[in-house]
């Protein structure tokens, strides 16, 4: 006789401790940037572990992508709060970026030690090959995902000619596609649902199996929460911040890093290749922290390490501080540079969700939210062509001229300045991730190894 089959067991909802296990390898596995990351994430928390259901892991990312900042990282406290209240949400975030800044810190030693010797120069010429490819390639990839109709696709245009040749702050470009996208979905047009649409023929998940669509307790919104929120996230973020001013005085470079990336932490909406287009024009053009190709050695050194891509703002708060110390040692100067960077980048992250995800929570299905998604990552992609451009004519070429009349006002490279090599690493770059696909730690490592050789042989 067959033994009757016994009922499972529901699963039990994981504790604490068992998240940051799962937490700490979400973050060991965080290569590839966010579409990498977001990615390792759904396939952890979604497939594997089931936490989470299809539904709220998009509703969660459409949040995140209308965020100023790093969408991925976000997405991880978001997920962390929903699950564990705020000090899951910290947990969940503060390990994301936690391997970020211990391998971004170790590469900006070394680069700043030996950054200008050969051998290590030539590396990075290598790498600036590799991230100008990985960079189209991110176009084309979020490309046939957001331009999947005539409207977005004229959005995504509209954008890159904007903010390209004619230098149109790029947080009026995301207001611009919010309010078209919001309107539209609000009608109900076709075009702006393409970012709306969630697979609702997904397995339910374990949060949704204990608590059914309930929104959780802790995630419903109150006037009392939002302000205590409100004004812890904006003391953790802007007493830091003014204690630096007063110490320092608003000319110190400390005081220049945390006042200029505060101000990017709110203003760079689209993930870290749109908030790099933003950062390398300031960081590179007015304070003259960085040469461009500096620029893109950082970027580098994001994409070959676990993390956010936006990492690379600590490179770029470490150099500044390197190059001006003061009374300090350079490195020490660079350390705090760098941490300062960091720490006004992220802070406000948590600020974001802890504050907005519990009225977020309630407009699950609403389609005029989905709809300004929709047209804001449309305007990203062509935010992030004009990026792919920008970092083509600073590899390929030695020099560039202003075009400022008419109403343009772009850079323009001079064709007799190219760099034979760096086109030719870049063409082989490009050969690797889209005829070869190759993984993009094959793409860098094998450029890297191409720079070196080269630098070897006298070449270069």
């Amino acid at each position: 006789m067959s033994a009757m089959t016994q009922p499972q067991a529901p699963p039990s909802f994981p504790t604490m401790r068992e998240a940051v296990g799962v937490w700490l390898r979400v973050a060991a596995l965080s290569f590839g940037g966010p579409a990498g990351q977001i990615a390792v994430m759904h396939r952890i928390l979604v497939e594997e572990k089931r936490w989470i259901s299809e539904n709220r892991f998009l509703h969660a990312l459409n949040y995140c992508m209308l965020l100023p900042g790093p969408e991925a990282q976000q997405l991880a406290t978001y997920i962390g709060w929903l699950m564990h209240r705020t000090w899951g949400g910290i947990v969940a975030g503060g390990l994301f970026i936690v391997p970020g800044v211990v391998a971004i810190m170790a590469l900006s030693y070394a680069y700043a030690a030996f950054g200008n010797i050969g051998i290590v120069a030539a590396l990075f010429f290598g790498l600036k090959a590799a991230v100008l490819a990985i960079v189209i390639e991110a176009v084309v990839r979020i490309g046939r995902r957001a331009l999947q109709n005539g409207v977005m696709q004229g959005l995504a245009g509209t954008a890159f000619i904007a903010i390209f040749f004619f230098n149109v702050p790029f947080p009026w470009i995301v207001l611009a596609a919010a309010l078209i996208g919001y309107a539209g979905g609000r009608a109900g047009l076709a075009a702006f649902a393409v970012g709306g649409r969630h697979d609702a023929a997904g397995s339910a998940a374990l949060i949704d199996a204990l608590l059914g669509d309930e929104t959780p307790a802790h995630a419903r919104p109150s006037l009392r929460r939002t302000l205590g929120v409100a004004a812890i996230w904006l003391s953790l973020w802007l007493v830091p911040v003014a204690l630096i001013h007063l110490l320092f005085g608003g000319s110190h470079v400390f005081s220049q890093i945390a006042v200029f990336f505060s101000k990017m932490a709110m203003v760079t909406f689209g993930g870290a290749y749109a908030a790099l287009a933003y950062v390398a024009q300031q960081a590179v053009e007015h304070y003259h922290w960085l040469r461009p190709h500096e620029m893109l050695d950082g970027l580098g050194m994001a994409e070959t390490t676990p993390g956010p891509l936006i990492m690379v703002l600590q490179f770029v708060g470490f150099m500044a501080a390197f190059r001006d110390p003061g009374t300090l040692s350079p490195m020490l100067a660079g350390t705090l540079g760098g941490l300062i960077a960091t720490w006004v980048t992220f802070a406000p992250c948590f600020l974001w969700i802890f504050l907005g995800a519990p009225y977020i929570e309630v407009l699950r299905g609403n389609r005029a939210l989905a709809g300004a998604l929709c047209a804001i990552t449309a305007a990203v992609v062509g935010v992030i062509l004009n990026l792919a451009i920008w970092f083509a004519i600073h590899t390929i070429f030695r020099e560039t001229f202003a075009v400022n009349s008419f109403g343009f006002s772009f850079e323009a490279p001079r064709i007799a300045s190219i760099d034979p090599w760096a086109f030719a690493l870049a063409l082989g770059a490009a050969l690797l991730v889209f005829h070869v696909k190759a993984g993009m730690l094959v793409t860098l490592a094998a450029c890297a190894a191409a720079g070196v050789a080269l630098h070897l042989l006298g070449v270069i």
